[in-house]
């Protein structure tokens, strides 16, 4: 039997070095830039996201406040709400059958990928549960480690899993439905034609949107919160205005970079051990999901492609932004995985307080509310 991960303390809020910050910073961005040279596929985040993971593997001083996240996520909430036009309103009612079979679809795959971490992978069960969530990274570290998982292994399981589908993923997406993207449009505009008032819009899109979102406690606030502004000032017509190009590659550059500092101060072996681990949950939760979009396409008549890219097992923002990169409807793609993110954190933590204790071996549970 695996050996129980030892428990470590909770990670501090303290800001990092500057140096730590502009190290990561400088190497985020040239590997954007590199990648876009080669035009890869969400080349700014890709780029960024790979080149900091091996600096933080390495050894490399690397490290970026939550602050930084929070500022770039509300960026690309707004972004990804401005694709959002008055229209999507009237195709909400063609994705009932689609949003029912992503609820089955989550509960399904959740199941499958803890029953694989728990007996194949050797993670302890409440690790293991928090684990297989497809979805809800923060939100799973702190649950989980409330309920006496171990946050390190949760952290790294989730954020090697969405290093893996964002990366593979728009690749995969050619090969297998020999897809051939289309021209891709900008995400923005330029800087230098952007107009005063309409930044001035978006910026309160981001800011209300966000606090309103913290208010209200929902998950994602910093990304979900802005989208759901700047979609109601979309849909309603109120502006059509979109952030500059600049900005949401800089903001992709902090989302990758994110990512790849989560693996700094982390043994090689864990990180050996935690990526197959991953590997094998990210292949049961993608080929669940082509399964899923296969069998729901005649159903529904949406494309399975879409309907692929809906369930697939990343992040709000990092989905939405490659569907904008692959020309694939985005408001199809993240209205899912708003749906998703809703499910996963309302439920999980709610289904793990009725799971019998002999069955997940809870062990010092605290009572709600507490740390």
């Amino acid at each position: 039997m695996a050996k129980q991960a030892r428990p470590i303390t909770k990670p501090t809020r303290s800001w990092p070095p500057l140096h730590k910050i502009l190290l990561a910073l400088a190497i985020g961005a040239s590997g954007g830039w590199v990648a876009d040279y080669f035009q890869v596929p969400l080349a700014w985040m890709l780029g960024a996201m790979l080149s900091t993971t091996v600096a933080a593997m390495a050894g490399l001083p690397v490290a970026l406040p939550v602050l930084f996240r929070l500022a770039m996520m509300a960026v690309l909430g707004v972004m990804l709400g401005s694709g959002f036009a008055p229209e999507i309103l009237d195709r909400l009612g063609d994705w009932t059958i689609s949003l029912i079979g992503l609820a089955a679809y989550t509960a399904l795959a959740t199941g499958a990928v803890a029953l694989f971490l728990r007996k194949v992978a050797g993670y302890d069960p409440i690790t293991a549960y928090f684990s297989a969530a497809p979805g809800g990274l923060s939100e799973m570290v702190l649950a989980g480690a409330q309920n006496g998982g171990d946050e390190r292994v949760i952290s790294l399981t989730h954020t090697s899993r969405i290093l893996l589908v964002v990366l593979a993923l728009p690749f995969l997406m050619q090969i297998t439905f020999g897809y051939t993207p289309g021209p891709r449009t900008s995400a923005g505009i330029p800087l230098v034609d952007a107009q005063l008032f309409d930044m001035l819009v978006l910026t309160f899109c981001g800011v209300a949107g966000f606090m309103l979102a913290r208010l209200a406690r929902l998950p994602a606030a910093a990304v979900l919160g802005p989208m759901f502004l700047s979609a109601a000032f979309h849909m309603s017509g109120l502006t059509e205005a979109k952030p500059p190009t600049e900005l949401v590659a800089a903001a992709q550059v902090v989302v990758g970079t994110t990512i790849g500092c989560r693996f700094a101060g982390v043994s090689m072996k864990l990180v050996g051990h935690t990526i197959l681990a991953s590997i094998g949950s990210t292949v049961i939760l993608v080929a669940g999901g082509l399964l899923f979009a296969v069998a729901l396409h005649p159903v529904t008549g949406l494309p399975t492609i879409g309907i692929f890219l809906a369930y697939a097992p990343g992040g709000v923002a990092e989905m939405s932004l490659i569907a904008l990169a692959l020309s694939i409807d985005a408001a199809l793609v993240a209205t899912h995985h708003i749906v998703r993110i809703f499910l996963i954190v309302v439920c999980t933590p709610l289904v793990f307080r009725l799971l019998p204790a002999r069955l997940i071996g809870r062990r010092g549970v605290p009572a709600p509310g507490e740390d």
